[in-house]
């Protein structure tokens, strides 16, 4: 579940991330298949940076966390992964998420985790920052275990978002179509999916695409376009049917070739939030 967002603009990246966690459990009756009940907790930190590399970050997405017994989260194991990291200077953003992919399988492995479920149970990371130098910021994707080779998007001179987790509803409004659609048309009409590139391909899609020209947006409006995307499915989602699996706070970074970087809004860890308030004449 989850929802994250990079965003590599003109002016800088963005990195976003709800703070929803959805646990799955199981209530058993008599007679009865087990029905599968989702609690959520929205205290989550999918938003990720380390010290001896400030001007890269990452938002993570997917499995919440590592290990059956004593689970961890991909932010409890940021000392570590810093720690290990801490001599080797700056590192290209291609190399810190290569580094990263290398930290986390190693960790997936060591505690066992499952390497034969599905891709949709992988621990996702969108690493965005600068190279050292560069005039463009770089986005690269990684998802262990299935895809620990990162990847590359909007190259060189390229803008746009990257997002994933619960996207179904980003996808509507930016692509104009829920990108299940052409699996599923493609199965109803011909029994199989092997085509469905071709039947909803680049030029089908160019048609519905909301024009948003994302190489000339300024850095406030690439982090209010990924504030509002992820705002709007927080909302949507309250009237579903379904897992809800985005909410809480969302937590927003920028990078820049100059600032590194920089927290836009964070949630803080807080006490009693009710507050009695008595009037004095």
């Amino acid at each position: 579940m989850s929802l994250g967002i990079a965003f590599k603009g003109a002016e800088g990246i963005v990195l976003a991330a709800d703070s929803r966690v959805t646990l799955m459990g199981q209530i058993v009756l008599p007679n009865s298949p087990p029905t599968l009940l989702p609690s959520t907790f929205d205290n989550a930190t999918k938003l990720l940076q380390v010290p001896c590399q400030p001007h890269i970050g990452a938002v993570t997405y997917g499995a919440g966390a590592i290990g059956q017994q004593q689970p961890r989260t991909a932010a409890s194991f940021l000392p570590e992964f810093d720690a290990s990291i801490a001599t080797k200077g700056r590192l290209s953003v291609e190399d810190f998420a290569q580094e990263l992919s290398n930290f986390f399988a190693q960790q997936w492995h060591s505690n066992n985790m499952p390497t034969d479920a599905p891709p949709n149970n992988d621990m996702v990371f969108l690493v965005g920052g600068y190279d050292e130098g560069a005039t463009y910021g770089r986005i690269f994707q990684l998802s262990i275990p299935h895809s620990p080779k990162p990847s590359e998007w909007h190259s060189g001179a390229l803008f746009g978002a990257v997002w994933g987790g619960q996207s179904e509803f980003i996808d509507r409004m930016v692509h104009g179509f829920d990108l299940r659609v052409p699996g599923l048309v493609h199965e109803v009409l011909t029994g199989d999916n092997k085509d469905k590139d071709k039947l909803f391909g680049p030029e089908f899609r160019a048609k519905l695409q909301t024009p948003i020209p994302w190489q000339f947006l300024p850095l406030q409006d690439c982090v209010d376009l990924s504030v509002f995307f992820i705002r709007t499915t927080i909302q949507l989602q309250q009237w579903i049917v379904g897992v809800r699996g985005v909410g809480g706070a969302i937590d927003v970074a920028t990078i820049t070739r100059t600032d590194g970087f920089k927290a836009i809004q964070l949630k803080q860890i807080t006490g009693d939030k009710t507050h009695v308030l008595t009037a004095h004449r």
